[in-house]
Protein backbone atom coordinates (compact mmCIF):
# COMPACT_ATOMS: atom_id res chain seq x y z
CA UNK A 1 0.00 0.00 0.00
CA UNK A 2 1.09 3.88 -0.96
CA UNK A 3 2.34 5.65 2.17
CA UNK A 4 2.73 8.77 2.74
CA UNK A 5 6.08 10.93 4.45
CA UNK A 6 4.81 10.59 7.80
CA UNK A 7 3.29 7.22 7.19
CA UNK A 8 6.44 5.53 5.99
CA UNK A 9 8.07 7.18 9.16
CA UNK A 10 5.92 5.49 11.87
CA UNK A 11 5.76 2.26 9.78
CA UNK A 12 9.21 2.31 10.08
CA UNK A 13 10.00 3.17 14.00
CA UNK A 14 7.07 0.55 14.32
CA UNK A 15 9.10 -2.44 12.87
CA UNK A 16 6.01 -2.73 10.18
CA UNK A 17 6.16 -2.91 6.55
CA UNK A 18 3.28 -0.19 6.30
CA UNK A 19 0.88 1.40 8.11
CA UNK A 20 -2.84 2.97 7.60
CA UNK A 21 -4.58 5.94 8.30
CA UNK A 22 -5.92 5.74 11.95
CA UNK A 23 -4.19 2.43 12.73
CA UNK A 24 -2.76 2.47 16.53
CA UNK A 25 1.18 1.65 16.59
CA UNK A 26 3.52 1.52 18.65
CA UNK A 27 6.89 3.29 18.02
CA UNK A 28 10.60 3.59 19.08
CA UNK A 29 11.74 7.29 19.73
CA UNK A 30 14.82 8.92 18.78
CA UNK A 31 14.31 12.30 20.89
CA UNK A 32 11.76 13.30 24.01
CA UNK A 33 11.47 17.00 24.93
CA UNK A 34 10.28 18.92 27.42
CA UNK A 35 10.82 22.27 29.60
CA UNK A 36 11.09 24.01 32.57
CA UNK A 37 6.97 24.03 32.61
CA UNK A 38 5.90 20.66 31.31
CA UNK A 39 9.01 18.53 32.81
CA UNK A 40 8.12 18.75 36.60
CA UNK A 41 4.86 17.20 35.59
CA UNK A 42 6.08 14.32 33.51
CA UNK A 43 9.05 13.87 36.51
CA UNK A 44 6.21 13.28 39.12
CA UNK A 45 4.37 10.77 36.85
CA UNK A 46 8.11 9.19 36.06
CA UNK A 47 8.89 8.85 39.85
CA UNK A 48 5.09 7.73 40.94
CA UNK A 49 4.78 4.98 38.55
CA UNK A 50 8.24 3.44 40.17
CA UNK A 51 10.86 3.88 36.81
CA UNK A 52 14.58 3.64 37.98
CA UNK A 53 16.09 5.13 35.09
CA UNK A 54 15.61 7.14 31.40
CA UNK A 55 15.49 4.55 28.66
CA UNK A 56 18.77 6.68 26.71
CA UNK A 57 20.48 9.28 28.47
CA UNK A 58 21.05 10.85 25.12
CA UNK A 59 17.99 10.72 23.62
CA UNK A 60 16.07 13.33 26.53
CA UNK A 61 16.21 17.16 26.16
CA UNK A 62 15.20 18.92 28.87
CA UNK A 63 15.35 23.06 28.06
CA UNK A 64 14.62 25.59 30.53
CA UNK A 65 13.01 28.60 28.16
CA UNK A 66 9.85 29.60 29.20
CA UNK A 67 10.06 31.54 32.55
CA UNK A 68 14.39 31.15 32.86
CA UNK A 69 16.28 33.16 34.12
CA UNK A 70 13.47 32.47 36.30
CA UNK A 71 10.56 34.90 37.54
CA UNK A 72 9.65 33.96 40.88
CA UNK A 73 10.07 31.24 43.12
CA UNK A 74 7.69 28.98 41.80
CA UNK A 75 9.52 28.98 38.34
CA UNK A 76 13.19 28.36 40.51
CA UNK A 77 11.29 25.07 41.77
CA UNK A 78 10.58 24.20 38.69
CA UNK A 79 13.99 24.67 37.02
CA UNK A 80 15.53 23.32 40.20
CA UNK A 81 13.48 19.99 39.62
CA UNK A 82 14.33 19.74 36.21
CA UNK A 83 18.19 20.19 37.63
CA UNK A 84 18.07 17.84 39.76
CA UNK A 85 16.47 15.31 37.79
CA UNK A 86 18.67 15.34 34.65
CA UNK A 87 21.93 15.21 36.78
CA UNK A 88 20.48 12.26 38.89
CA UNK A 89 19.96 10.52 35.73
CA UNK A 90 23.30 11.96 33.68
CA UNK A 91 21.02 13.41 30.70
CA UNK A 92 23.28 15.02 27.92
CA UNK A 93 20.87 17.38 26.55
CA UNK A 94 20.23 19.72 29.54
CA UNK A 95 20.23 23.36 28.69
CA UNK A 96 20.16 26.00 31.33
CA UNK A 97 20.68 29.60 31.94
CA UNK A 98 23.93 30.28 29.76
CA UNK A 99 23.66 27.68 27.38
CA UNK A 100 20.02 27.47 27.16
CA UNK A 101 17.46 28.54 24.27
CA UNK A 102 14.10 28.63 23.09
CA UNK A 103 13.65 24.72 22.62
CA UNK A 104 12.41 24.69 19.20
CA UNK A 105 15.11 26.76 17.76
CA UNK A 106 17.65 25.06 20.52
CA UNK A 107 17.25 21.54 19.28
CA UNK A 108 17.48 22.19 15.41
CA UNK A 109 20.48 24.39 16.13
CA UNK A 110 22.09 21.50 18.20
CA UNK A 111 22.06 18.80 15.89
CA UNK A 112 19.47 16.62 17.66
CA UNK A 113 16.69 16.10 15.68
CA UNK A 114 17.48 14.67 12.05
CA UNK A 115 15.25 13.59 9.07
CA UNK A 116 13.51 10.12 9.34
CA UNK A 117 13.68 10.23 13.06
CA UNK A 118 10.33 10.66 15.57
CA UNK A 119 10.41 13.23 17.98
CA UNK A 120 8.10 13.90 21.09
CA UNK A 121 8.04 16.59 23.31
CA UNK A 122 5.57 18.27 25.95
CA UNK A 123 5.07 20.99 23.62
CA UNK A 124 2.16 21.54 21.00
CA UNK A 125 4.97 23.14 18.82
CA UNK A 126 7.18 19.89 18.82
CA UNK A 127 5.62 19.69 14.75
CA UNK A 128 8.72 22.71 14.10
CA UNK A 129 10.97 19.87 13.11
CA UNK A 130 8.82 18.56 10.47
CA UNK A 131 10.87 21.04 8.59
CA UNK A 132 14.04 18.54 8.65
CA UNK A 133 11.99 15.91 7.39
CA UNK A 134 11.46 14.43 10.91
CA UNK A 135 8.02 13.05 12.48
CA UNK A 136 7.95 15.08 15.45
CA UNK A 137 4.38 16.24 17.30
CA UNK A 138 3.31 17.70 21.22
CA UNK A 139 2.55 14.94 23.77
CA UNK A 140 1.00 15.52 26.97
CA UNK A 141 3.41 15.39 30.55
CA UNK A 142 2.45 11.59 30.98
CA UNK A 143 2.98 10.59 27.40
CA UNK A 144 6.41 12.63 27.93
CA UNK A 145 6.85 10.39 31.08
CA UNK A 146 6.54 7.23 29.63
CA UNK A 147 8.78 7.90 26.79
CA UNK A 148 11.46 8.89 29.22
CA UNK A 149 11.37 5.89 30.51
CA UNK A 150 10.01 2.80 27.85
CA UNK A 151 11.21 5.26 24.69
CA UNK A 152 8.29 4.18 23.17
CA UNK A 153 5.30 5.99 22.56
CA UNK A 154 1.52 4.77 21.06
CA UNK A 155 0.52 7.08 18.10
CA UNK A 156 -2.84 7.11 15.90
CA UNK A 157 -1.35 6.81 12.06
CA UNK A 158 -2.23 10.19 10.68
CA UNK A 159 -4.05 11.07 7.16
CA UNK A 160 -2.18 14.01 5.33
CA UNK A 161 -2.53 17.00 3.15
CA UNK A 162 -0.43 17.90 0.86
CA UNK A 163 0.77 21.63 0.18
CA UNK A 164 1.85 21.68 -3.20
CA UNK A 165 4.33 25.38 -3.75
CA UNK A 166 5.07 26.35 -6.52
CA UNK A 167 7.13 29.65 -7.82
CA UNK A 168 9.02 31.73 -4.85
CA UNK A 169 7.75 34.55 -2.13
CA UNK A 170 8.12 38.40 -3.00
CA UNK A 171 9.93 40.55 -1.20
CA UNK A 172 8.95 41.57 2.39
CA UNK A 173 7.38 37.76 2.58
CA UNK A 174 9.06 35.31 4.64
CA UNK A 175 7.54 31.75 5.88
CA UNK A 176 5.47 33.50 8.45
CA UNK A 177 3.03 35.27 5.86
CA UNK A 178 2.95 31.35 3.89
CA UNK A 179 1.88 29.40 6.87
CA UNK A 180 -0.95 32.52 7.91
CA UNK A 181 -2.27 32.51 4.40
CA UNK A 182 -2.39 28.66 4.91
CA UNK A 183 -4.47 28.74 8.53
CA UNK A 184 -6.47 31.73 7.14
CA UNK A 185 -7.46 29.41 4.28
CA UNK A 186 -7.73 26.40 5.62
CA UNK A 187 -8.96 27.25 9.13
CA UNK A 188 -7.84 26.36 13.06
CA UNK A 189 -9.19 22.89 12.58
CA UNK A 190 -8.41 22.32 8.88
CA UNK A 191 -6.08 19.89 9.21
CA UNK A 192 -7.21 18.41 12.39
CA UNK A 193 -4.83 15.07 13.38
CA UNK A 194 -3.66 15.08 9.45
CA UNK A 195 -0.42 15.55 8.87
CA UNK A 196 0.46 18.84 6.68
CA UNK A 197 3.19 17.17 4.19
CA UNK A 198 5.00 20.19 2.19
CA UNK A 199 6.52 19.33 -1.52
CA UNK A 200 6.75 20.92 -4.93
CA UNK A 201 9.07 23.17 -6.70
CA UNK A 202 8.70 26.09 -4.91
CA UNK A 203 9.62 23.98 -1.44
CA UNK A 204 12.78 24.26 -2.86
CA UNK A 205 13.04 28.56 -2.57
CA UNK A 206 12.54 28.44 0.93
CA UNK A 207 14.88 28.72 3.57
CA UNK A 208 15.22 26.51 6.76
CA UNK A 209 14.23 28.89 8.85
CA UNK A 210 11.48 29.44 6.34
CA UNK A 211 10.26 25.77 6.55
CA UNK A 212 10.73 25.74 10.67
CA UNK A 213 8.40 28.74 11.23
CA UNK A 214 5.69 26.68 8.68
CA UNK A 215 6.23 23.18 10.21
CA UNK A 216 5.69 25.03 13.93
CA UNK A 217 2.50 26.98 12.76
CA UNK A 218 1.23 23.51 11.78
CA UNK A 219 -0.34 23.12 15.22
CA UNK A 220 -1.98 26.23 14.70
CA UNK A 221 -4.43 24.45 11.89
CA UNK A 222 -5.29 21.09 14.38
CA UNK A 223 -1.89 19.26 12.68
CA UNK A 224 -0.56 16.17 14.26
CA UNK A 225 2.43 17.41 12.55
CA UNK A 226 3.56 19.38 9.49
CA UNK A 227 6.62 17.75 7.41
CA UNK A 228 8.73 19.09 4.28
CA UNK A 229 10.45 16.75 1.94
CA UNK A 230 14.15 16.61 2.65
CA UNK A 231 16.12 17.84 -0.13
CA UNK A 232 19.69 19.20 -0.21
CA UNK A 233 18.74 22.75 1.71
CA UNK A 234 17.98 20.10 4.59
CA UNK A 235 20.84 18.17 3.53
CA UNK A 236 23.26 20.96 4.08
CA UNK A 237 21.56 22.14 7.17
CA UNK A 238 22.02 18.87 8.59
CA UNK A 239 25.63 18.60 7.61
CA UNK A 240 28.30 19.59 10.48
CA UNK A 241 25.35 19.47 13.12
CA UNK A 242 23.78 15.82 12.97
CA UNK A 243 26.36 13.60 13.71
CA UNK A 244 24.97 10.42 13.68
CA UNK A 245 23.33 8.46 10.60
CA UNK A 246 19.75 9.00 9.21
CA UNK A 247 17.27 7.93 6.97
CA UNK A 248 15.20 10.10 4.45
CA UNK A 249 11.64 8.85 3.52
CA UNK A 250 9.93 10.33 0.82
CA UNK A 251 6.73 9.69 0.11
CA UNK A 252 5.30 7.16 -2.60
CA UNK A 253 4.22 8.87 -5.69
CA UNK A 254 0.54 7.30 -5.23
CA UNK A 255 0.29 8.11 -1.50
CA UNK A 256 -3.29 9.21 -1.14
CA UNK A 257 -4.26 12.21 0.38
CA UNK A 258 -7.08 13.45 2.31
CA UNK A 259 -6.73 16.81 -0.22
CA UNK A 260 -4.05 18.49 -2.51
CA UNK A 261 -3.75 22.29 -1.90
CA UNK A 262 -1.78 24.17 -4.15
CA UNK A 263 0.20 27.44 -3.09
CA UNK A 264 1.42 29.91 -5.10
CA UNK A 265 4.37 31.61 -3.72
CA UNK A 266 4.96 34.66 -6.11
CA UNK A 267 1.05 35.36 -4.82
CA UNK A 268 1.79 35.66 -1.09
CA UNK A 269 1.38 39.42 0.57
CA UNK A 270 2.34 39.99 4.24
CA UNK A 271 -0.08 38.93 5.63
CA UNK A 272 -1.03 39.66 9.45
CA UNK A 273 -3.55 36.81 11.95
CA UNK A 274 -5.65 39.27 13.57
CA UNK A 275 -7.65 38.50 16.90
CA UNK A 276 -8.52 36.34 18.51
CA UNK A 277 -7.68 33.16 16.22
CA UNK A 278 -4.49 32.49 13.84
CA UNK A 279 -7.43 31.77 11.39
CA UNK A 280 -8.47 35.04 11.01
CA UNK A 281 -6.03 36.27 8.50
CA UNK A 282 -5.75 39.77 5.87
CA UNK A 283 -3.13 41.27 4.07
CA UNK A 284 -1.29 43.88 6.51
CA UNK A 285 -2.14 46.65 3.88
CA UNK A 286 -5.93 46.34 3.91
CA UNK A 287 -5.54 46.83 7.87
CA UNK A 288 -5.86 50.36 8.09
CA UNK A 289 -4.84 52.34 11.22
CA UNK A 290 -4.89 49.51 14.23
CA UNK A 291 -2.37 51.54 16.28
CA UNK A 292 0.05 49.29 18.53
CA UNK A 293 1.83 49.55 22.10
CA UNK A 294 4.10 46.69 21.90
CA UNK A 295 5.91 44.97 19.43
CA UNK A 296 7.50 41.08 20.07
CA UNK A 297 9.65 39.70 17.61
CA UNK A 298 11.43 35.87 18.48
CA UNK A 299 9.78 33.03 19.30
CA UNK A 300 10.21 29.42 18.37
CA UNK A 301 8.45 30.79 15.42
CA UNK A 302 10.64 34.03 14.34
CA UNK A 303 13.53 34.63 16.64
CA UNK A 304 16.24 32.42 14.18
CA UNK A 305 18.81 34.52 12.36
CA UNK A 306 17.47 35.37 9.46
CA UNK A 307 13.98 37.18 11.28
CA UNK A 308 16.73 38.91 13.55
CA UNK A 309 18.61 39.94 10.32
CA UNK A 310 14.93 40.75 8.69
CA UNK A 311 13.71 43.07 11.44
CA UNK A 312 17.55 45.11 11.75
CA UNK A 313 16.85 45.82 7.63
CA UNK A 314 13.82 47.33 8.55
CA UNK A 315 15.18 49.07 12.00
CA UNK A 316 18.16 50.11 10.85
CA UNK A 317 18.29 54.14 10.59
CA UNK A 318 14.84 54.39 12.19
CA UNK A 319 13.60 54.66 15.40
CA UNK A 320 10.01 53.00 17.20
CA UNK A 321 7.41 55.05 17.43
CA UNK A 322 6.80 57.05 20.55
CA UNK A 323 5.03 55.30 23.06
CA UNK A 324 5.72 51.81 21.29
CA UNK A 325 7.37 49.12 23.00
CA UNK A 326 9.73 47.25 20.90
CA UNK A 327 11.66 43.91 22.53
CA UNK A 328 13.60 41.46 20.36
CA UNK A 329 14.00 37.96 21.39
CA UNK A 330 16.89 36.03 19.58
CA UNK A 331 15.90 31.96 19.95
CA UNK A 332 19.09 31.01 21.06
CA UNK A 333 22.66 31.92 22.37
CA UNK A 334 24.41 31.58 19.52
CA UNK A 335 21.65 33.48 17.38
CA UNK A 336 22.41 36.41 20.28
CA UNK A 337 26.02 36.45 19.63
CA UNK A 338 25.67 36.55 15.83
CA UNK A 339 23.11 39.39 16.26
CA UNK A 340 26.31 41.10 18.10
CA UNK A 341 28.78 39.84 15.23
CA UNK A 342 26.52 40.95 12.91
CA UNK A 343 25.75 44.42 13.56
CA UNK A 344 22.35 43.68 14.63
CA UNK A 345 22.06 44.25 18.63
CA UNK A 346 23.47 47.75 17.86
CA UNK A 347 20.71 49.04 15.39
CA UNK A 348 18.14 47.63 17.67
CA UNK A 349 18.86 49.31 20.50
CA UNK A 350 19.88 52.49 18.46
CA UNK A 351 16.04 51.86 17.64
CA UNK A 352 14.91 52.22 20.62
CA UNK A 353 14.39 48.58 21.12
CA UNK A 354 15.10 46.22 24.12
CA UNK A 355 16.62 43.01 23.24
CA UNK A 356 16.12 39.82 25.97
CA UNK A 357 17.86 36.59 26.55
CA UNK A 358 16.52 33.78 24.82
CA UNK A 359 13.05 33.32 26.34
CA UNK A 360 9.09 31.67 25.42
CA UNK A 361 8.42 34.44 28.40
CA UNK A 362 6.35 37.07 26.49
CA UNK A 363 4.51 34.10 23.95
CA UNK A 364 2.82 32.69 26.82
CA UNK A 365 1.97 35.59 28.86
CA UNK A 366 4.69 34.65 30.92
CA UNK A 367 6.80 37.64 31.59
CA UNK A 368 9.43 39.95 29.18
CA UNK A 369 6.30 42.11 27.80
CA UNK A 370 3.02 41.31 29.63
CA UNK A 371 -0.25 43.63 28.21
CA UNK A 372 -2.43 45.95 30.03
CA UNK A 373 -5.88 46.15 29.89
CA UNK A 374 -6.93 47.02 26.35
CA UNK A 375 -3.53 47.15 25.29
CA UNK A 376 -2.43 46.37 21.24
CA UNK A 377 0.56 44.24 20.25
CA UNK A 378 1.83 42.85 16.87
CA UNK A 379 3.96 39.91 17.32
CA UNK A 380 6.29 37.22 15.49
CA UNK A 381 4.46 34.76 17.98
CA UNK A 382 2.27 31.86 17.05
CA UNK A 383 -0.82 32.71 18.87
CA UNK A 384 -3.15 35.45 19.90
CA UNK A 385 -5.81 33.81 21.90
CA UNK A 386 -7.70 36.11 24.13
CA UNK A 387 -5.62 37.18 27.11
CA UNK A 388 -2.48 35.20 25.28
CA UNK A 389 -0.15 37.89 26.66
CA UNK A 390 -1.74 39.71 29.33
CA UNK A 391 -4.94 41.01 30.06
CA UNK A 392 -8.23 39.67 28.28
CA UNK A 393 -8.76 42.59 27.08
CA UNK A 394 -5.63 42.90 24.94
CA UNK A 395 -5.10 41.99 21.17
CA UNK A 396 -2.57 40.56 19.46
CA UNK A 397 -1.69 40.48 15.61
CA UNK A 398 0.19 37.70 14.40
CA UNK A 399 3.02 38.89 11.75
CA UNK A 400 6.75 38.27 10.07
CA UNK A 401 9.52 40.10 11.82
CA UNK A 402 9.36 42.58 8.80
CA UNK A 403 5.66 43.48 8.80
CA UNK A 404 6.43 44.09 12.96
CA UNK A 405 9.48 46.11 12.69
CA UNK A 406 7.96 48.09 9.96
CA UNK A 407 4.99 48.55 12.86
CA UNK A 408 6.81 49.34 15.65
CA UNK A 409 8.56 51.97 13.73
CA UNK A 410 4.75 53.62 12.16
CA UNK A 411 3.48 52.98 15.45
CA UNK A 412 0.40 51.26 13.48
CA UNK A 413 0.36 47.68 11.78
CA UNK A 414 1.59 48.04 8.25
CA UNK A 415 4.09 45.99 6.04
CA UNK A 416 7.26 47.21 5.07
CA UNK A 417 6.83 48.92 1.74
CA UNK A 418 4.63 51.88 3.67
CA UNK A 419 7.50 52.34 5.88
CA UNK A 420 9.48 52.83 2.89
CA UNK A 421 7.13 55.53 0.95
CA UNK A 422 6.57 57.04 4.20
CA UNK A 423 9.54 58.13 5.79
Amino acid sequence: MAMTMTQKILAAHAGLEQVEKGQLIKAKLDMVLGNDITSPVAINEFEKFGFADVFDKSKISLVMDHFVPNKDIKAAQQTKQCRCFAQKHCIDNYYDVGDMGIEHALLPEKGLVAPGEVVIGADSHTCTYGALGAFSTGVGSTDMAAGMATGESWFKAPSAIRFNLTGSLPQNCSGKDVILHIIGQIGVDGALYKSMEFGGEGMHTLSIDDRLCMANMAIEAGAKNGIFEVDDITLDYCKGRVDREFTVYKADDDAVYDEVIDIDLSAIVPTVACPHLPENTRPASELGDVKIDQCIIGSCTNGRLSDMKAAAEILSGHHVAKGVRCIIIPATQSIYMDCIKHGYAEIFIKAGCVISTPTCGPCLGGYMGILAEDEVAVATTNRNFVGRMGHTSSKIYLSSPATAAASAVMGYICDADVLRKEV
